[in-house]
This record gives structure tokens, C-alpha cells and sequence, in this order.
């Protein structure tokens, strides 16, 4: 790659492309940019550090801390089971309501919360609702939001719009568009309460989301007719939607649209969407023409862009332009990330090139990286799928040595794995590590052990396991609020 990134011949055009040109992109051309928004809706999860960074040195001080905080909090969880806790210390509820809150251990949370609401300082804040909203949002509770949601007015409140929304976005995320759309018209029901831009945002990332684009004209006749305007979050959020459902016309219509709306400008979320969805479906030439139309309009890559067009050409099996990105990262001083090497790992163990994906593997320890579980669970099916079952002894192995915080996703993973090659004892081992780690089995996990079962002919256990996911979805049904 040579210094100038426009002239990169990873990414360079032939002169002869049959693509036809972007059009009506001088006007944004001649215009100032704005400082970039930052968009509501990509894909973002909170950590107590960055592992990008690199090995970080912890204060003992730090770790004492940590332990203090759980240690408080588990004792502040063991008391929300009784009644008789009425005069408890302010500062450490709700200290442990937030900390559960930002990890968004959602059961926990309730009790804590619930505890709170018996305590004789307590005032109800409508505040507290809507973070405790958005994280049953975040996790997928909508009957629990609901809940949470009929609690507000027995506490003497009147529902605001941040309560309002991030009820929409708990019934929107689960895939509830009836109930999200019934919150959004009791809103504009109420005075001083109408749903505003970052409201319809929301809604309309639901619809993107679970593909039902037939709602998205009405939301945006609504929003012009009651003059709200679409911000850069909201072109974003529907272009990333018509990508990711390949909808490549209407992806670009909306560009044109972000363009001459004169309110917002794109950024680098747009460019992201944009080479993300032709590069991930194959369309390595319209990634490539795309990048350099938006290096043309001065939006610059940052790190995602890099690792987009990395496992682009990853899929694509173009490793040698893959490289490419790599060097030129190197070059440019983009350090890689623990994504970037996720990505290399998983290129190279789906395509079967275990050597390759164990090198990269090593380098992101060397460079001193903690691998993360994602880290792990690819290499364990990059094995499972090469049939080498004992190299998945030594990833457990590592992770126990590690300080890597595993949960039921990852435990799915090995389950699978051990599954796949029959093995059952081992299969019942990590069930108990679960339990010991308080990881509660999901349906993903029942219907792994099924498949499993039914593969060595016990039928009988996969009958009991099947019962038992039919009986979890009835009591689904009859649910209360937790801790209420």
C-alpha cells in the first residue's frame, strides 16, 4: 500500500468500471462540514475496561475496590428477599441498583430495585424508571418493562417522554412493533409528552431491524407532519437497515435523501453501513468504488472501517488484499484491536487454515492483548470443525487461567462442540461450571443438549428437555415482576 490511502491499490478502481457514477454528491461537496453526530443505534456494549488497549495495569487499590462493590452488592441482593430491611444506608441501594443496572443483570436489578421501594428515604423518580427500562430493553424483558411500566403511576408518577421511549424501545427490540407503535400513539395522547426525534429513531431502528419496512413511510409522513426532523442518526439508522437487508437501491435513495435534506451531512456510521453491506454480501467492487466516493467526500476511515473491509476480503477468501489492510493499518498507526485479530482468527479458522488462525492468535497475545470470549469461541469451533477435539482441553485450560468473564453464549459454544463429537460426560461437566457461574441455560442451550441426546439415542432425555422448554414458556406467560 502506498502512503496515500485514495491512490491504495487494495482499493483502487479500474478506470473502465462498468459501476455507474454517484450522482448529486457535489452539493455536499461545496458545503462546510458539521462535526460528525454520533449515532444512537450501532452496536456498542459497556466494559469495565478496554481491552483494545492492550494489558492494563490495575491499582491493587482498584481490585479492592471491585471486591468491596460486588461484596456489597450481594449482600444488598440477600436483603431485597425480606421484608424486614426498611432502614437501609441510601448510598449503598442505589450504588448497587447502578452497578447491576450498567452490567445489566436485569433479575438482580428488580430485587435491588424493589428493596429500594420499601425503604422509608425512598422517593419515586422517573429517572430510575427509564434506566431501568432501557436495560430490560437491552435485554430482551419486554414483559418485565411492562411490568415495571403499570409500577410508575402506583408511585404517584406521570410517565415522561424518556419513560414513554424507552418503553417503545423495550417492546421494539424484542420485536413487539404492535406494542411499540400503541406506547408511541399513547404519547401523542398526552400533554407535553409527544414523541420527539430520538422517539421515532428508535422506532424506526426496530422496524429496520426486524425488516418491516412497510411501517418506515407512515413514521416518516408522521415525523414531518408533526416538523420533526430526521437528524443524521436517523438516515443512518435506515440505511444501515436497507444494507443489511440488501435493499442496495433503496440504501442508496436514502443517501441521496441524507444529502439534499440540507440538516445532516454523512459521516463515517454512513461509510461504515455502506462498504459493510456490499463487502459482507460478496460485492467486493461496489465496497471498493463506495470507499473511495466517501474518501472523495472527506469522510476519513476509522478502525471499524478497517476491520469491515478486513473481514470483507476475508470472506471473499481475498487474503493477500487482507494483508494489505493490515500493513497499511500498521503503517497509518491504526493500531489493530482485539476485534481486528477476532476477525483475522475467524477468517482463517472457518476457512480451515488452523495454522494461520493459531499464528494470529499468538501475535495478538504477543502485542499483549487479553483474548476475549469471543476470542475463544471461535477458536473452539474453528477445532470442533477440523476435528481436533483435544485443542478445545487446551482452550479451557487458558480460559480458566484467564480472567475472562464467560457466560451462556459462550458456554453454548462449547457445548456445541462436545455435542458435535459425541461426547456427553463432558457435555454434563460444563453444565455444573454453568451452575457454579450462576449461567442460566437459554433455549439455545436446551436445544443444543436435544440434538445431542437424540444423536446417541437417548430419547428419553431429550423428551424431559423438551417438556422442560414448553414448561419455561408457559410460566413465561404467567410472569410477575421480579422482586414485586
Amino acid at each position: 500500500m502506498t502512503s496515500h490511502f485514495l491512490d491504495s491499490p487494495i482499493l483502487r478502481r479500474s478506470s473502465s468500471s462498468s459501476l455507474p457514477p454517484t450522482t448529486r454528491l457535489t452539493k455536499f461537496l461545496n458545503h462546510p462540514r458539521n462535526p460528525s453526530t454520533p449515532p444512537l443505534f450501532p452496536i456498542k456494549a459497556a466494559k469495565r475496561q478496554n481491552p483494545s488497549r492492550g494489558l492494563q495495569k490495575q491499582p491493587n487499590k482498584d481490585l479492592s475496590h471491585i471486591l468491596r462493590t460486588e461484596a456489597a452488592i450481594n449482600a444488598i441482593e440477600r436483603k431485597a428477599n425480606s421484608n424486614k430491611y426498611k432502614r437501609l444506608w441510601p448510598k449503598a441501594v442505589l450504588d448497587a441498583l447502578d452497578e447491576e443496572i450498567r452490567e445489566n443483570r436485569w433479575e438482580s436489578a428488580l430485587k435491588i430495585f424493589s428493596l429500594l421501594r420499601k425503604q422509608h428515604w425512598y422517593e419515586p423518580r422517573c429517572q430510575t424508571y427509564t434506566k431501568l427500562l432501557v436495560m430490560l430493553g437491552k435485554c430482551r424483558q419486554p414483559k418485565q418493562a411492562s411490568l415495571l411500566f403499570e409500577l410508575i403511576q402506583s408511585d404517584g408518577l406521570q410517565p415522561t417522554v424518556d419513560v414513554y421511549t424507552a418503553l417503545v424501545s423495550a417492546y421494539g427490540l424484542s420485536g413487539l412493533l404492535d406494542e411499540a407503535f400503541h406506547t408511541l400513539d399513547l404519547m401523542k395522547s398526552v400533554s407535553d409528552c409527544k414523541p420527539d426525534v430520538y422517539t421515532y429513531s428508535i422506532l424506526i431502528n426496530c422496524c429496520m431491524k426486524f425488516r418491516s419496512f412497510d411501517l418506515l413511510k407512515g413514521l416518516l409522513a408522521e415525523m414531518s407532519y408533526f416538523g420533526v426532523e430526521c437528524t443524521a442518526v436517523t438516515y443512518n439508522t435506515i440505511i444501515d437497515g436497507y444494507g443489511k437487508a440488501k435493499l442496495f437501491e433503496l440504501m442508496e435513495n436514502s443517501l441521496m435523501d441524507m444529502i439534499e435534506s440540507d440538516a445532516c451531512n454523512p459521516d463515517v456510521f454512513t461509510l461504515n453501513s455502506f462498504i459493510g453491506a456490499y463487502g459482507y454480501r460478496g460485492k467486493i467492487e461496489e465496497m471498493e468504488k463506495w470507499f473511495d466516493e466517501f474518501q472523495i467526500m472527506g469522510i476519513r476511515p476509522d478502525v471499524k472501517t478497517f476491520n469491515i473491509l478486513i473481514k470483507s476480503y476475508g470472506k471473499a477468501g481475498m487474503y493477500e488484499k487482507m494483508g494489505s489492510v493490515l500493513e497499511f493499518m500498521t503503517k497509518r498507526f491504526f493500531s489493530p484491536t482485539v476485534v481486528t485479530f477476532n476477525i483475522v482468527i475467524e477468517v482463517f479458522g472457518k476457512s480451515g487454515n488452523i495454522e494461520k488462525m493459531e499464528e494470529f492468535f499468538l501475535k495478538m497475545k504477543h502485542q499483549g492483548m487479553k483474548p476475549t470470549a469471543v476470542t475463544y469461541c471461535t477458536l473452539v469451533s474453528a477445532y470442533s470443525k477440523s476435528g481436533l477435539l483435544h485443542r478445545i482441553d487446551s482452550v479451557m485450560r487458558q480460559v480458566e487461567n484467564s480472567d475472562v468473564v464467560l457466560d451462556t453464549t459462550f458456554f453454548n459454544c462449547i457445548l456445541s462442540a462436545y455435542g458435535q463429537a459425541g461426547e456427553i460426560r463432558r457435555m454434563g461437566e460444563l453444565l455444573l461450571a454453568m451452575k457454579e457461574r450462576n449461567c442460566k441455560m437459554d433455549k439455545i442451550t436446551l436445544a443444543t443438549l436435544m440434538q445431542a441426546y437424540k444423536k446417541q439415542g437417548m430419547i428419553e432425555a431429550a423428551e424431559e428437555l423438551e417438556d422442560k422448554m414448553i414448561s419455561e414458556e408457559d410460566n413465561s406467560v404467567r410472569m410477575k415482576l421480579i422482586g414485586c
